[in-house]
């Protein structure tokens, strides 16, 4: 935006056509109210998948799957979720580049990170045997299975979310 020194003493900067947000797009289709046995399914897979998974953890496989996927309705869910469930702005931010943030994460966040991207993005191949024995060495077999649980789960959501064009910007979450 350019200002003059008029706008910069009194205060106030001209409002311009470049300085307002891109328009807001609508969802393609309300995808609950079409299939609300397929979304209360959905529902219950999530409350199975969450089950004896840390909050923590769970919040970050899924911000890090939807940072993939580019689902920007469950980033701003998720991602508002944590924050008021305690996790640190700074953590959030890193998410996306966490091979070189190592640092701001637990091995055991590492290893459901690797595992998240190699389940998330299986156009690459196969998840490398390599990721998954990392992800076994930290995880035992049920926590495991609910990890891979919740990354599935997530991977879901974003399928609808992105499909059917579900809008950001409006989740507010709930209460703990």
């Amino acid at each position: 935006m350019t200002t003059t020194a008029a706008d910069t003493t009194a205060g106030t900067a001209t409002d311009t056509a470049a300085d307002r947000h891109a328009h807001e797009h609508a969802p393609r289709l309300a995808f609950a109210e079409r299939v609300p046995e397929f979304y209360r399914a959905m529902i219950r897979l999530e409350t199975a998948a969450a089950k004896d998974v840390d909050p923590t953890l769970y919040h970050l496989i899924k911000i890090r799957a939807s940072q993939v996927n580019r689902c920007a309705f469950c980033l701003d869910m998720h991602t508002k979720d944590a924050l008021a469930e305690g996790e640190t702005v700074e953590r959030i931010v890193q998410l996306s580049a966490w091979e070189e943030s190592r640092h701001f994460y637990t091995e055991r966040e590492l290893a459901a990170l690797a595992l998240t991207e190699a389940v998330t993005v299986l156009t690459d191949g196969f998840v490398p045997d390599e990721v998954y024995a990392t992800a076994a060495a930290h995880f035992d077999e049920t926590e495991l299975a609910r990890v891979i649980a919740a990354i599935v789960t997530i991977n879901a959501w974003n399928r609808i979310g992105v499909t059917t064009r579900m809008t950001p910007g409006h989740y507010t979450p709930r209460p703990s």
